[in-house]
Parts: structure tokens; C-alpha cells; sequence
């Protein structure tokens, strides 16, 4: 008969040699190491196991896909990170979603959209002149000489005075996330088009899906790398990991902080590619609600705008669900994030009872604010090209000591910014790790 005293010695038993398995397998010697189980990671690892490679990825979350993450904290999920499939035509998720058995259909419109200023309905005559510097970016970037030497974005659209200006330019806040005077314009002439899909099942839970039978050990965090010997070795809260080599993807913005010792240092050519990148703020908060829809139609879009540098968009019970997204970027997003969860949603539910009726906070029932600037995993939303570097994605995607490569959505030329971009870079820096003999 099993008493409790054999139950405990049976699973301590077991327990140590759990841990006793974990700690061969960190000690064991290994093909390659992944940093990060975003879409770059994923998308390396599985490259790299078709040819044959043993390979683990190391994940400093407590779940897979970064910053393409469906939060269902609220019941009903929405994509707190990336949720657009860009430039459908070549990015590979659509048929990564389509060998899943994954819809992505184009974004249903027809919700309505609507301008505020300070709350209120956006007077006619503003909405005209809204309406009549829209699209400068891309008129400017077809007329200005930019060959010769780079411009910030601001510098583009200098000449529509400084009233225009900054109007022309605010899109940049909910589609880069970053000021107009921190963009390159060449890189931004850059950046791929085309058409975009959406993943109604969520684009973070596609990710999650695509990492499905790959080695990714969650909730270990890389302190450092040592790369001065044949190999590289890996340091994590575990124990090191000894491999010939290693494919980091982890964002710009933790790469900036520190928060992985390179040992030696980073090359001048890599800590200047770096130099040339700072991370956006695109931002997203959101609300569950009950009750009264005070008559919008779901799907509906509310832009306030009445200071075009703290624009926020909202989606109003997109799909017909109970929840309300806002979106913001910038220094606007910088400064809500450090305030912190619980201001930064008192602050929105003011905007919106603006602009709805204050009957409306009594249908909010829970929020949550997925701050990625204040995220030690990303500190920031994705990677920005400063005027003047945009040679500095190419250089950050260069091999380190032949054994390291820095691959993500900050390394993928015209598809920066995106899943799909980081997608392709994690392949690309598998592609030449698996020319490494072996």
C-alpha cells in the first residue's frame, strides 16, 4: 500500500531527477542556440531542424511569440502586439496560416469612422485640412532628392509650416510609433507595401502555433554570451550552454540596455549598427465592457485628434465583441507607459466618456495595458531607423566571429517592423549557420 511517507520520498525522488535531466541537457553540447521564441526564433529553429541540427531556443517569457502575443486576459482576445500580416503578396505567414488551416481574410470595414478634437466631433473646416496634407509623405518622397543626403521625416515635410507639419506627419505615431524627427525617410522609402490580412484567431496565437514541436525552454533568460573560444557559450539562470553557434533575436531595445554581456564586446561595426536604431512605442490599451453601446456600430473607428502629437485610435467592439482597443504612439505612449497601468487607463476612459457620454465608464468592467515600452523583454514596440543610419539594419545583420548572428525584425531591410520581416530574417541567418560544418 502507498502511505504518504513513500508518496514524498517517490517524488522527491522524481523531482531530482527531473532536475538532474535539466541540468545534463544545459550541460550537453548542441548545434545551435536560439535566443528568443518570437517569429525570428521559431522561424530559425525550424529551419535549422528540417537539415538536421540540434537546436534549442531559449525564451526569457513564460510563453512563445514576443511581440506577436494574443491576450485573452479580458475574455474577449485581441492582439496586444503585431496583428496585421503585411505585404500579403510575399510574406510567408500567409501560408504558414494556410498549411495550419488558419483563416486570414482582409479587414472588414464598415464600422464607420469618426474625428474628434478635445473629445468633440473634429470641425469641418479642421477635417479639410487634415484631409489636405494627407499623403504628403509618400508625395514628398517622390519629388524630394534624398540621394545625396538623408532627411528625418520632420525635415521632408519641413516646408508645410510648422501647423501642417506635424499634422502630415501623425499617422507615423499609430504605424511606426515613433516621432517624425527620429525616422529616416530612406529608410522609410525602404519599408515593402501591399495588401494586409488579419488572423481573427489572433496573430500571436499563429506564432505560438508555428513553434509547435520545437525545443523552447521558457522562463530563461540569457545574461550572457562568451564567444572568444571555437564556439559560444550561453549563460542562463540554469547554467551555461555550450554550442558552435548562436542566432539572437531578442529586440533592439533589450540588446541597447545590456541586459545580454557580450564576452568580448560587440564589434565598433555592430554596437554602431545599433547606435543607428531606437525602439517605437506603438502601444495598445484596452477595455472590456457590458451593457449599453450607446448606438455605435460595432467595428467603428474614433481617432482623436484634436493635438496631432497624442492621437489615439480606438476600435469599438470590433467583431461585435465586448472590448474597446486603443492605439498610441510615440513620446504620448512613452509618457502613459511610465505613468503606469493604472493612470494611463483612467486617462483613456476620460477620452472616451468625451467622446461617447460619461454614461459610458459604467459599462467598463476590466482593462488591460500591454505597455511594451516599459517591457524588459522588448523596451519598445519595434525597431526605428534614426536619419542618417539606415545602413544600420544591413550592418546589424552581418555574422559576428563567425559563430553569432542578430537576426529579427530590426535586420529585414523592407520588412522591418513586421512578423513577417523578422520571419524571413530568422531564415536568413539559419541558412548560413546550417553552411557551418558540423
Amino acid at each position: 500500500m502507498l502511505d504518504r511517507r513513500t508518496f514524498l520520498m517517490g517524488t522527491s525522488a522524481l523531482a531530482a531527477n527531473l532536475v538532474g535531466m535539466r541540468e545534463r541537457a544545459f550541460a550537453a553540447d548542441l548545434d545551435v542556440v536560439v535566443i528568443g521564441a518570437g517569429a525570428a526564433g521559431i522561424s530559425a529553429a525550424r529551419e535549422l531542424k528540417a537539415v538536421g541540427r540540434q537546436v534549442v531556443i531559449l525564451e526569457a517569457r513564460k510563453r512563445i511569440g514576443g511581440r506577436a502575443f494574443t491576450d485573452a486576459s479580458l475574455g474577449p482576445a485581441f492582439d496586444a502586439g503585431a496583428m496585421y500580416i503585411h505585404w500579403a503578396e510575399r510574406n510567408p505567414w500567409v501560408k504558414i496560416a494556410a498549411d495550419l488551416g488558419i483563416a486570414t481574410p482582409t479587414e472588414p470595414w464598415g464600422g464607420g469612422f469618426q474625428l474628434f478634437a478635445n473629445g468633440k466631433p473634429m470641425a469641418e473646416t479642421d477635417r479639410m485640412r487634415r484631409r489636405s496634407v494627407f499623403g504628403q509623405i509618400d508625395r514628398r518622397l517622390e519629388t524630394v532628392d534624398i540621394t545625396t543626403r538623408d532627411l528625418s521625416v520632420a525635415e521632408l515635410l519641413g516646408d508645410l509650416g510648422p501647423d501642417m507639419a506635424p499634422i502630415a506627419s501623425s499617422g507615423l505615431l499609430l504605424s511606426i510609433g515613433e516621432e517624425s524627427g527620429r525616422i529616416s525617410a530612406r529608410d522609410y522609402q525602404r519599408l515593402w507595401s501591399g495588401d494586409d490580412l488579419i488572423v481573427p484567431s489572433g496573430y500571436g496565437n499563429l506564432v505560438s502555433r508555428h513553434g509547435e514541436g520545437l525545443d523552447i525552454r521558457l522562463d530563461e533568460p540569457v545574461s550572457a554570451i562568451r564567444w572568444d573560444g571555437p564556439g559560444v557559450e550561453i549563460t542562463t539562470r540554469s547554467g551555461t550552454l555550450k554550442a558552435r553557434a548562436c542566432i539572437v533575436t531578442v529586440p533592439v531595445g533589450v540588446l541597447k540596455a545590456g541586459s545580454i554581456r557580450f564576452t568580448p564586446e560587440l564589434p565598433a561595426r555592430t554596437r554602431d549598427a545599433l547606435g543607428g536604431l531606437v525602439m517605437g512605442a506603438l502601444t495598445k490599451i484596452a477595455f472590456r465592457v457590458e451593457g449599453d453601446r450607446f448606438g455605435i456600430t460595432p467595428g467603428a473607428s474614433y481617432l482623436e485628434a484634436g493635438a496631432p502629437e497624442e492621437m489615439m485610435n480606438f476600435d469599438l467592439y470590433p467583431d461585435g465583441k465586448d472590448i474597446i482597443i486603443g492605439y498610441f504612439g510615440g513620446d504620448y505612449a512613452r509618457k502613459l507607459s511610465l505613468a503606469g497601468a493604472q493612470e494611463a487607463q483612467a486617462h483613456t476612459i476620460d477620452l472616451l466618456a468625451a467622446m461617447i457620454g460619461e454614461d459610458f465608464r459604467k459599462t467598463v468592467k476590466a482593462a488591460t495595458f500591454p505597455a511594451w515600452w516599459t517591457d524588459p523583454y522588448s523596451h519598445g514596440s519595434y525597431s526605428v531607423c534614426l536619419p542618417g543610419q539606415e545602413s544600420a539594419r544591413d550592418k546589424l545583420a552581418e555574422p559576428i566571429g563567425g559563430r553569432i548572428w542578430l537576426a529579427g525584425e530590426a535586420t529585414a531591410g523592407g520588412g522591418a517592423m513586421t512578423v513577417g520581416g523578422a520571419t524571413l530574417a530568422g531564415r536568413a541567418a539559419a541558412a548560413a549557420v546550417a553552411r557551418i560544418k558540423v
